[in-house]
């Protein structure tokens, strides 16, 4: 099938869009309202998009209280959902009011952050203390205003679990994160497979050679 969304019918039960990029990691983002209460909302619009130094942005649309509160505060924090905590991150992405406390409401436990007052989960494994740096507006081709605006952080402090760490790298298959799939379906990363990147071009060819079925006569 083909379509294109901006003006054709998918002619499906629900729109497949989702369901084709996938996984997507979910951000369970932290943040202070002026008032100093603690919010706490899963985006599963998020990713890390620079390493040196660490950026992430999270996708809010429309405008929530996770965008607002990281605009007037000036930070926020990422928590990993894992599949232990995947009932209370599902249950944290009800409708509470601003001026809620959704840690508070849920019974979660927070501990504090060592250079954002934003607080963290502390039955999360990993968490990335982060500072606001801009909200990019998003804009379509025709000029027509999206409803989603993408927030983004510098992370400048990352927590990590000491029991995730094995001969000096992250077993990530102890942590067991969970990733959003399309629809109301998710994930679990409890297996991992390597694969090393190609020495040179003609060994990158050799490779695909392989690894691509020839075409029969």
């Amino acid at each position: 099938m083909f379509y294109d969304p901006r003006t054709e019918p998918h002619g499906l039960a629900h729109s497949p869009l989702n369901a084709l990029v996938v996984p997507r990691p979910i951000g369970w983002i932290t943040t202070l309202n002026r008032a100093g209460t603690a919010n706490l909302g899963p985006y599963s619009f998020f990713n890390l998009v620079s390493g040196y130094p660490p950026v992430v942005i999270f996708s809010s649309g429309p405008r929530k209280d996770s965008q607002t509160n990281a605009e007037e505060t000036g930070e926020f924090v990422y928590n990993m959902a894992t599949w232990e905590l995947r009932e209370v991150m599902n249950a944290s992405s009800a409708d509470f009011g601003a001026a809620e406390s959704e840690p508070e409401k849920l019974g979660l436990e927070m501990v504090p952050s060592l250079k954002v007052k934003p607080p963290r989960v502390k039955r999360s494994p990993v968490h990335f203390e982060c500072i606001y740096m801009k909200t990019v507006d998003l804009t379509a081709a025709d000029g027509t205003k999206n409803r989603s605006s993408i927030v983004v952080g510098q992370v400048v402090g990352i927590h990590i679990d000491d029991s995730l760490i094995t001969d000096g790298m992250v077993d990530i298959t102890r942590a067991r994160p969970i990733a959003r799939l399309g629809y109301m379906d998710y994930c679990v990363v409890d297996e991992v497979f390597e694969m090393m990147r190609p020495e040179s071009p003609e060994a990158a060819v050799a490779a695909a050679k392989k690894a691509i079925p020839t075409p029969s006569s």
